[in-house]
């Protein structure tokens, strides 16, 4: 026996709006492993991501740490290795039974980065600063560790002034 497919004509809908772009969010977002973990998530997750930059007298460190207190984060720098610790707490407000939350995304908890520097660097005149939510760590290079322009002379021009 053939199979018989039937084409059923759609009938429009009633004041229905399909937003493509939210059902393409909500799809990307399904964790299917979410709810079997829950320590995976919120409180686990922060992370934050560093520019770094060198430049001819010290590297610079950059990070946007929103939320973290100047007393909840630590720097330190053993040899040539830094490490960038800290935490940011949850501000989520446990709500009434009148109001409740459909998303909660941004990110807490504790975190910890640590870079390796190449030989050269002053430990002792590093700076930090943190204002506005947004870190800059500056490590300066030794002295003797910078590079040395070295200009080129004419070779031996006066060799051939004795000869002439």
């Amino acid at each position: 026996m053939a199979n018989i497919v039937r084409r059923q004509e759609q009938q429009p809908m009633e004041h229905a709006e399909w937003e493509p772009f939210r059902t393409l969010r909500e799809i990307l977002r399904w964790d299917p492993f979410g709810e079997m973990m829950p320590m995976a998530r919120g409180e686990e997750g922060f992370v934050p991501r560093f520019d770094v930059k060198e430049t001819p007298d010290s590297f610079v460190f950059k990070a946007d740490l929103p939320g973290v207190k100047d007393s909840d984060l630590e720097i330190a720098l053993t040899g040539n290795r830094l490490t960038i610790s800290g935490k940011r707490e949850s501000t989520r407000e446990e709500g009434d039974e009148h109001s409740r939350y459909y998303a909660y995304e941004r990110m807490y908890g504790s975190f910890s980065r640590s870079f390796t520097l190449p030989a050269g660097v002053d430990p002792d005149a590093v700076k930090a600063e943190l204002k506005n939510g947004e870190l800059t760590l500056m490590v300066p290079k030794k002295a003797e560790a910078q590079p040395k322009r070295i200009t080129v002379g004419s070779g031996g021009g006066e060799k051939q002034k004795a000869k002439a």
